[in-house]
């Protein structure tokens, strides 16, 4: 097999495990690869290398890719995502000060309650002319649209009731100190960070908002898949052997490991391995709970880009941007997405492969077999906090049940 070079830009989180894994530990030799991998501190940085040509693919927020696809803030980009890289992960932590307000207590609370004395707090803020400001990763991230869509869901309205702003994940928990936010919505280990420096709580996690969110993807250029690619489905099988290694527990001390190095995430090994392990440190100096599939790869076919996480992106864009549906733009979201790729990269190999491309999001309540061209595919709950469901197939139904 002939020996290929893929340069990868990912930013210091504990989702970009998976890229990382593969270089370290040989899943991209085995296919032929040698990955160089590319740090960056902000989005908008390792977008602008993917585009320019510096990098050949991306661990990237989900909506980022969409976003450039369409032609939002710069000329648009056909983009390609053949592979999640993992759901869930992040959470939203509030300074102390604002914890103490809203009267957080030692465990995650249930998002309705949450919301209803956060509303108190933020509609006196506002009454006194100093509106909460929470800070996200990126204006086209998944850690803005989860934030917006519970706040609107217990009734605060974002850029009205409250602030958002854009914070580098790891400055956030420098944000929250120096008092410049309220609370942040960013990916782990920054959350566990903010606790462990005693400057935040962590309130929530985003899995309570959407059990199965889509968030971090791999991202290419259109161009790149058209022109490599074979070694792009050599890159997605590395990967899926990557998440299958990253799941096991008995990985996990290994994996926090090389992920703390300081090439990677330069950050607490121990910060790192409880998002691994799915275990949160709410409060400063507290017992770690367990919260399962906090962060979630692999199982169910966790890596799969189903066209219908994309529409649901795409309709929070709609939503937020104030532009509106467009048949033609929800099409080109869904198309970002390329299942095609990644039931290339793994026929033969085992691997559950779905028979479909779409489905309806949000509408399980426990686990499901589905439809699958190759191995047994179970799908697990998935319910929005709200109990709305998605259908992909009217997006403008949806949206005119929003608050």
């Amino acid at each position: 097999m002939t020996s290929e070079t893929l340069r990868v830009g990912f930013l210091p989180l504990v989702d970009a495990a998976l890229p990382i894994l593969a270089h370290e530990l040989g899943f991209a030799e085995a296919e032929g690869l040698s990955l160089e991998l590319v740090r960056d501190m902000t989005w908008a940085t390792v977008r602008d290398r993917l585009l320019y040509g510096h990098t050949d693919a991306a661990h990237m927020v989900a909506p980022l890719a969409i976003a450039t696809a369409l032609g939002r803030d710069r000329p648009a980009v056909p983009m390609a995502v053949p592979f999640v890289l993992g759901l869930n992960g992040n959470a939203i932590t509030f300074s102390t000060a604002l914890a103490q307000a809203v009267g957080l207590r030692d465990a995650l609370g249930d998002p309705i309650a949450v919301g209803a004395a956060l509303r108190q707090v933020a509609q006196l803020r506002a009454a006194e002319g100093r509106r909460l400001r929470f800070g996200v990763v990126h204006r086209y991230s998944s850690h803005n649209y989860m934030l917006r869509y519970w706040l609107a869901g217990v009734g605060i309205r974002p850029d009205a009731d409250v602030e958002i702003t854009v914070t580098s994940p790891p400055f956030a928990a420098d944000a929250l100190a120096a008092g410049e936010v309220d609370g942040i919505c960013v990916g782990e280990p920054w959350n566990s960070i903010a606790v462990d420096r005693g400057v935040g709580r962590i309130a929530l996690a985003t899995a309570q908002i959407w059990r199965r969110g889509v968030e971090k993807v791999l991202a290419l250029r259109g161009e790149v898949v058209d022109e490599r690619r074979d070694a792009v489905l050599r890159l997605v099988r590395a990967l899926h052997a990557a998440a299958a290694h990253f799941v096991r527990p008995e990985t996990a001390e290994q994996s926090a490991d090389i992920l703390a190095g300081p090439a990677y995430l330069d950050a607490s090994r121990d910060a790192i391995l409880r998002a691994i392990t799915d275990r949160i440190r709410l409060v400063p100096g507290g017992p770690p709970i367990h919260y399962p599939d906090f962060m979630f790869q692999y199982r169910e076919a966790a890596n799969f880009p189903w066209r219908s996480q994309a529409a649901w992106l795409y309709s929070q864009m709609a939503r937020w941007d104030s532009l509106p549906y467009s048949d033609a733009d929800a099409a080109t979201a869904a198309s970002t997405f390329r299942p095609d790729l990644y039931r290339e990269a793994l026929t033969g190999s085992g691997a559950p492969l779905p028979g479909a491309s779409s489905k309806l999001e949000g509408g399980l309540d426990e686990p499901i077999g589905a439809g699958s061209v190759q191995g047994r595919l179970v799908l697990g709950a998935d319910r929005f906090f709200d109990r709305r469901a998605f259908d992909p197939e009217d997006i403008p139904g949806y949206l005119a049940t929003l608050p």
